[in-house]
């Protein structure tokens, strides 16, 4: 389906109200197919920014490297419980980072027998060049939107993300299928 559709169709189900079940329905499945376009679309582009930086970062360093900059150095299963996933996931997807010198393990500063992940200088500079490009493709996707429908689309994906992250949280892994846990945090953001 070309773009066009795949954001009419967005466009329109979101005016519209629905009047009864049916139509609730509708709308519904109208919100599971743009949340599946917009997966797609999200892989395709990996999000990844604009020039040269474009697609120079996995999903997985960047959540990493973010996490580390907005709440401080943590061990790996702090990591691990606020990004949704298992630690094994966090020290396979961090030993590249610390191979690359973009994240240190350092002492913990009350038990120095415990080790914590940190972010290094080196891997804040790369933390902020990817933001930056990523920062110039989200102006560039959503030019010509006012700063109030920014804001609106921000908070409602973010509430969003958050609802899909409860949801994962209080599913049993037995329960869900391999791929559906990893979906679930790539869709809230935390995988």
């Amino acid at each position: 389906m070309p773009p066009i559709q795949d954001m009419t169709s967005a466009a329109s189900a979101s005016r519209e109200r629905p009047a009864d079940p049916s139509d609730d329905a509708v709308l519904l499945d109208a919100l599971q197919h743009q949340v599946a376009v917009f997966a797609r679309r999200a892989e395709q582009t990996r999000l990844g920014g604009v020039g040269q930086v474009r697609n120079s970062m996995d999903r997985a360093a960047y959540l990493l490297l973010n996490r580390l900059d907005r709440e401080g150095p943590m061990g790996v299963k702090a990591l691990a419980a606020g990004m949704g996933i298992d630690s094994s996931t966090v020290t396979r997807q961090v030993a590249p980072l610390v191979d690359t010198g973009l994240v240190k393990r350092t002492s913990h500063p009350e038990d120095g027998r415990a080790v914590v992940l940190q972010l290094s200088a080196r891997g804040l500079a790369r933390l902020e060049e990817v933001r930056s490009s990523r920062r110039e493709l989200m102006a560039q996707v959503t030019d010509g939107w006012t700063e109030e429908e920014r804001d609106s689309f921000t908070a409602l994906l973010t509430r969003f993300n958050g609802a899909l992250a409860a949801r994962a949280a209080r599913i049993p892994a037995a329960d869900q299928d391999t791929g559906g846990a990893e979906e679930h945090s790539r869709a809230a953001g935390t995988g």
